[in-house]
């Protein structure tokens, strides 16, 4: 058995070698915090363009406001002629040798290139697939109902995805799905194309109409 000093003395060590670590442990959490943020930093200055003062290269090419090169400079000399027209000299290839600038209103350029991005997002627009489901057994007043409501799917741009269940029984008869399909097809004709034919997967029969081109 260990005497009561040692047993003591064996306490603190283990307690010394439990701070050691947990500070070790903090001081590599730290780095690492700091090393991710550097990084992030880093990585959202890349995606922002250098303009004038920022920019750090001996040596550009210019282009000037109204499109005219100005050819390779200092960045000194092309920094005083962006001044004297009261603009800015932006960084636009970062990648070239040597850096290509241009001479603009970086305020303005920001401004227009929002705009651009608002306008392009506003014209975007997100195509759906509606469902219509149909069966073997359907009278001609459900399925003209359907089928009206797939012709407003296809005239909103909008893609349609018909489907037949079969059940017990009707899975003797896939035919009658088939002329089915091919009647829904042909009352969609004049607005929408088959994108994907009628096929039979498992206890369903799925056909696909999209959109025809806009002429």
């Amino acid at each position: 058995m260990l005497s009561p000093v040692r047993f003591r003395l064996l306490q603190v060590n283990i307690y010394h070698f439990h701070m050691t670590m947990y500070w070790c442990g903090r001081s590599i959490l730290s780095a690492f915090v700091f090393v991710l943020s550097y990084w992030r930093c880093l990585t959202i200055s890349k995606q922002e363009l250098q303009i004038n003062n920022e920019i750090r290269d001996r040596e550009l090419r210019v282009i000037n406001s109204d499109g005219t090169q100005l050819g390779i400079m200092p960045l000194n000399k092309a920094l005083g002629i962006a001044a004297e027209q009261n603009l800015d000299l932006v960084k636009i290839a970062p990648q070239a040798k040597p850096p290509v600038c241009k001479i603009m209103d970086y305020g303005k350029y920001r401004f227009e290139q929002a705009k651009r991005e608002k306008e392009a997002r506003k014209n975007q627009r997100v195509i759906e697939i509606k469902e219509i489901r149909l069966s073997l057994n359907i009278d001609t007043h459900d399925f003209n109902t359907k089928l009206s409501h797939a012709r407003k799917f296809i005239s909103a741009g909008n893609k349609v995805k018909v489907s037949i269940r079969f059940r017990g029984r009707e899975m003797g008869h896939p035919e009658i799905g088939t002329e089915i399909m091919k009647k829904f097809a042909v009352g969609c004709e004049d607005l929408a194309n088959i994108e994907k034919p009628a096929k039979l997967e498992g206890r369903n029969m799925i056909m696909f109409l999209a959109p025809k081109p806009a002429k």
